[in-house]
């Protein structure tokens, strides 16, 4: 594939992952479509109309290094692969759901990102971007949502200390927070969402076609250019004045 961009997505077999994955292919990139299982890797890549599916445990160190080891050169990161669980109070939250959302959501991300920086630091042209997906909820938090509110804070974190040292390399790291794009994951929010009064109501979505469309826009800026925060979200959600 001489010349041609490569951008990994993570969880790129559904949702966000697998929207922008498809969008990407269609705006040239090469997309190497990775998560945990092969059938739902091989439906995007059949929808797409390119690209190659490689199974992957984000939270498998090993695994992710040797992913990035394959590949001739990485131009583009999409940090996609997370986890959003049940919602309970906090005394009621259990060890496996606190574990699961830092494992996935944070340490995931971070596994990717460092196996991209060592690629892109050293390839020829040096560079590359890292889009990590972060979440309206590290801006204003769900009820009884707390392992996924504190993941996302933590993936905002990760974001400034990734930009701060990739930019002497080439490499600019940006994210995008999301709110209520219509995947499996909010596929509730059509029935009723749980609010801080504590009654469930039904909330807006819109459809993950714009969150693509928006990772698109952000992947095709030049290196020099940069946008460390955006958030994209259904218009009519309640964010602004939630609880």
């Amino acid at each position: 594939m001489p010349g041609t961009e490569i951008a990994v997505v993570t969880g790129g077999g559904s949702g966000i992952g697998r929207a922008a994955g498809i969008a990407l292919a269609e705006a040239g990139f090469h997309v190497v479509f990775a998560g945990r299982t092969q059938a739902s890797l091989d439906e995007s890549v059949e929808l797409a109309g390119s690209g190659t599916a490689h199974v992957l445990d984000v939270t498998d160190r090993g695994a992710v290094d040797a992913l990035f080891d394959r590949l001739e050169r990485v131009d583009l990161l999409v940090n996609s692969a997370g986890i959003f669980g049940a919602q309970n109070p906090v005394a009621e939250t259990s060890d496996e759901h606190w574990d699961s959302a830092l494992a996935i959501n944070v340490t995931g991300s971070f596994n990717a990102a460092r196996a991209a920086f060592r690629v892109m630091a050293a390839q020829d042209p040096r560079g590359g971007r890292i889009l990590n997906l972060g979440s309206v909820s590290a801006q204003v938090p769900r009820p009884q949502a707390t392992p996924y509110t504190v993941s996302k804070h933590a993936v905002s974190g990760l974001t400034k200390s990734l930009a701060l040292e990739g930019r002497d390399l080439d490499i600019a790291v940006g994210q995008l927070d999301v709110g209520n794009a219509a995947t499996p994951m909010t596929r509730g929010f059509g029935v009723g969402a749980l609010q801080p009064d504590g009654t469930r109501r039904v909330e807006p979505t819109m459809d993950v076609r714009h969150v693509a469309e928006t990772i698109v826009f952000l992947a095709r800026l030049p290196l020099s250019v940069n946008v460390p925060f955006m958030t994209v979200m259904a218009t009519a959600m309640p964010l602004f004045g939630r609880g």
